[in-house]
């Protein structure tokens, strides 16, 4: 009996820590994972080129590393005590786990650099599969993953860095681990993806100004202030779907890509709410529209690429 009490005490424990590292690694947000690895491979699809094996392994590869640089952001936030004064929403201010001491700060880091490290025999093996063309896409990532909160944050280019290494840098990965090649139609996918990245990282910047500022951080919010910034993300929707237009007009792009624009009506919601952003006002509602517009955005880019494919 008391073994039987021991063992149930134990696997609720196992549980409880799970759950722990589960919301450490903000499952929400590597959706964004799977709309590029969607992409990214639909558009080799399209060109003719298909493995489902180097698929898979590619986007286990982009999971990991997606990952390790939310992790290693919450320990370097933690740290420099971002996250003792940031107000947490789904998609901004950080999983909240290490201010309430779920975990310790040295394990998070170490489980961050454990990921990190995790997906390098995958790189190693594409490299020597598919040729050294690939080693400037991983060798950018893996910089973007490793000095995001620390270095580049602080550099003025928090945005940047997102946009290349989960925006337009893994659809160029996955269309390679495919083809053994980059090409232009590639490029096109991967700048849309880069646009749409830069724009959803930005606006979830909006909430985490004054916290930031404390660990500071020059994300472009802070350096432009929230109203400029929310001209920006305007501009950046608005080039996204006339990116997509122009190279579905030039052919480069399927004309079943304009299925994308289905999700206009979203995107706008949150280019409105970004434009009247006011301290103290909820502004989760508009981050659920913008996180939404993205996603389904990418998801229905890569399925036109397939609707059209051959």
């Amino acid at each position: 009996m008391t073994i039987g009490v021991m063992s149930t005490e134990s696997l609720q424990e196992v549980g409880t820590r799970a759950k722990i590292w589960l919301i450490e690694i903000r499952p929400l947000f590597l959706l964004g994972s799977v709309g590029l690895a969607l992409l990214g491979t639909s558009i080799a699809w399209w060109d003719g080129f298909f493995n489902l094996h180097h698929a898979v392994l590619a986007f286990i590869g982009l999971l990991l590393w997606h990952i390790s640089v939310q992790v290693l952001n919450d320990y370097f936030d933690y740290r420099s005590g971002v996250d003792l004064k940031t107000q947490r929403m789904p998609f901004s201010g950080g999983s909240g786990i290490l201010p309430a001491q779920l975990l310790k700060p040295e394990s998070v880091f170490k489980f961050g650099l454990l990921t990190f490290a995790l997906a390098v025999p995958i790189w190693i093996y594409f490299l020597i599969e598919k040729g050294v063309l690939l080693l400037p896409v991983l060798a950018v990532g893996a910089v973007c993953v490793l000095l995001y909160t620390p270095v580049l944050t602080r550099w003025k280019v928090a945005e940047i860095s997102s946009s290349l290494s989960l925006g337009a840098l893994p659809i160029l990965m996955f269309y390679f681990v495919q083809t053994g090649d980059y090409a232009t139609v590639a490029v096109v996918g991967a700048v849309a993806s880069g646009i749409l990245m830069f724009g959803i990282h930005l606006l979830n910047q909006f909430p985490d100004v004054e916290a930031d500022k404390v660990g500071g951080k020059k994300t472009l919010p802070i350096v432009m202030g929230r109203r400029r910034a929310s001209w920006l993300y305007l501009a950046g929707t608005v080039t996204f779907y006339a990116w997509v237009i122009s190279w579905v007009a030039l052919g480069t792009m399927p004309p079943a890509a304009l299925v994308c624009l289905l999700t206009v009506p979203l995107a706008l919601g949150a280019m409105i709410g970004a434009l009247n952003y006011r301290e103290g006002a909820s502004f989760t509602p508009v981050l659920w529209a913008g996180a939404i517009a993205y996603f389904f955005t990418l998801v229905l880019l890569a399925l036109g690429y397939i609707l059209d494919s051959p």
